[in-house]
């Protein structure tokens, strides 16, 4: 028995000095230079503009030990303590003071910080900042954290409408007579403009959109954008940090349903949705919707789409889209000019053609029924793009049901299409009636970088020179240039 207890005390005092002559190596085995630095990716770890209570997407920074022994740091934490507008996660560890953070020889880590600002008074962007503090032998070291917080005004969700397939709509009605211009604007959920009332927006309004939130112009309800070239209204994405600055999809976009009316768009930048505008069915003789000098771009599906609608465009920039720059189906009349269509999408293999027109709706494989056409008008405008299908439509699809009314019209336009001839005629039969003419076919117009979304048009341009006086509507180009005489076809004169 008592050989047996001997035995078990030998063991144990072995097992401690084990333990305790392991910790004695690793502890020895850190780097305790106190003139040894951690070095970082980034100088500074920087947001862009915060909207004030919502926090930010998450940036990350990488710590690096550029030394051949493992560094010991003491803790990691926010200088700010807690009353920091930032949050960190290092390596893991959430906690405000990580302790005991060990980088390996020619190693790294990992921290992860968010921004969450406090509101306040000011009207303008105002700095918030702190810094990282790396407590490592006896010394500190620090990375600066910046932040730019912007005041905003919230419309969340008061509401919810559910359809008959089970979608569900959170929403909230929009003051419209009081909007605050002074301020940006923050949509989660759909802001709906309530029937009967009119949604004023003036030159400098922003309104930014969480994901899948939507501006919802209801029946009997109307839009009214008036910005100017300076200050256009702007509706976007609620993230604009690094790679989602230009992502399409973050939202939903502008709906002119059913029943909404005479609603005007008149310098404005919308990006970054899934459909830019969607206008729905016209309820009486004026347009749906009247757009112009707008710049429509970085959409996930469509740019502009109409269901049996009214659409006047002028001077106007579509770009960017999954499917379709301007999609006119189910019927409706539809006038452009003096706009460029210009898709170089970039984010995978595009299938459709950049300008899609039809005159029906298909309920069903069997079940088609006619939807006419009436007008499909196109003066001074370029169709153009990287579409690769083989079909010979190039950017322009005219999808077409015999016998049913669908009247086109193409002058003074260049297209990246076999569909329609230099004289506006169509080249297969049976065909849609269309007409027109002096329209430039399968040309590069030149723009000056495409990819990199300047569309305006190199000296040896096709298009510059090329348009007609005739269906001049401004005395201006997108730019703000003036028009020459003959006007350059597109959005842009130069």
């Amino acid at each position: 028995m008592l050989k047996g207890i001997k035995s078990n005390i030998v063991a144990l005092v072995a097992l401690a000095a084990v333990l305790l002559f392991g910790s004695c190596i690793k502890e020895e085995r850190y780097l305790t230079d106190s003139s040894a630095r951690l070095e970082f990716s980034d100088d500074t770890v920087t947001f862009d503009t915060v909207f004030a209570t919502m926090a930010t997407a998450t940036r990350q920074v990488r710590v690096y030990n550029r030394y051949d022994e493992p560094l010991l740091i003491n803790s990691v934490s926010l200088q700010g303590g807690g009353a920091s507008r930032f949050r960190i996660n290092v390596d893991g560890d959430t906690s405000r003071i990580a302790r005991d953070v060990e980088i390996g020889a020619r190693d790294s880590i990992f921290i992860f910080i968010q921004a969450n600002i406090n509101p306040n008074d000011q009207l303008s962007p105002y700095l918030v900042e702190d810094a990282i503090v790396f407590s490592f032998n006896n010394r500190q070291q620090t990375l600066p954290v910046t932040a730019y917080g912007r005041n905003a005004v919230y419309h969340n969700p008061t509401a919810e409408l559910q359809d008959q397939y089970g979608n569900r709509y959170p929403y909230s009605i929009i003051d419209c007579d009081g909007w605050d211009h002074s301020r940006p604007h923050v949509v989660i959920g759909y802001a709906v403009v309530n029937s009967n009332e009119t949604l004023h927006l003036a030159a400098g309004d922003e309104l930014y959109f969480a994901n899948d939130a939507c501006l919802w112009v209801y029946d009997s309800a109307t839009l009214d954008v008036q910005g100017s070239l300076e200050r256009p209204v702007v509706f976007t994405s609620v993230r604009k940090d690094g790679y989602y600055d230009s992502l399409p999809g973050q939202w939903k976009g502008i709906w002119l349903s059913a029943g909404s009316k005479d609603s005007r768009i008149e310098w404005a930048r919308i990006e970054n949705a899934t459909i830019g505008i969607q206008a729905d069915t016209n309820v009486n003789n004026n347009p749906t919707l009247d757009i112009s000098n707008s710049i429509v771009r970085n959409h996930s599906r469509m740019g502009i789409l109409g269901l049996g609608a009214r659409i006047v465009g002028d001077n106007l920039l579509v770009t960017g889209c999954g499917e379709h720059l301007l999609a006119m189906v189910y019927g409706g009349r539809y006038a452009f000019s003096n706009s460029t269509f210009a898709n170089y999408w970039r984010y995978s293999s595009r299938k459709t053609p950049s300008v899609w027109m039809n005159n029906y709706y298909r309920y069903s494989e069997s079940v088609i029924f006619p939807r006419p056409l009436q007008q499909a008008e196109f003066r001074n405008c370029i169709i153009y793009g990287n579409y690769g299908g083989n079909d010979n439509s190039g950017e322009l699809l005219l999808d077409w049901l015999e016998g049913y009314e669908m009247n086109c019209t193409f002058s003074n336009c260049l297209m990246r299409t076999r569909l329609v001839d230099a004289d506006g005629n169509a080249t297969y039969s049976p065909s849609p009636t269309v007409g027109g003419s002096d329209n430039i076919v399968d040309r590069d117009p030149k723009f000056k970088d495409a990819y990199g979304n300047d569309y305006g048009l190199q000296e040896d341009s096709p298009a510059i020179g090329a348009g007609n006086s005739l269906w001049l509507k401004l005395p201006t180009d997108l730019g703000g240039n003036p028009r020459g005489n003959p006007p350059t076809i597109g959005a842009y004169e130069k």
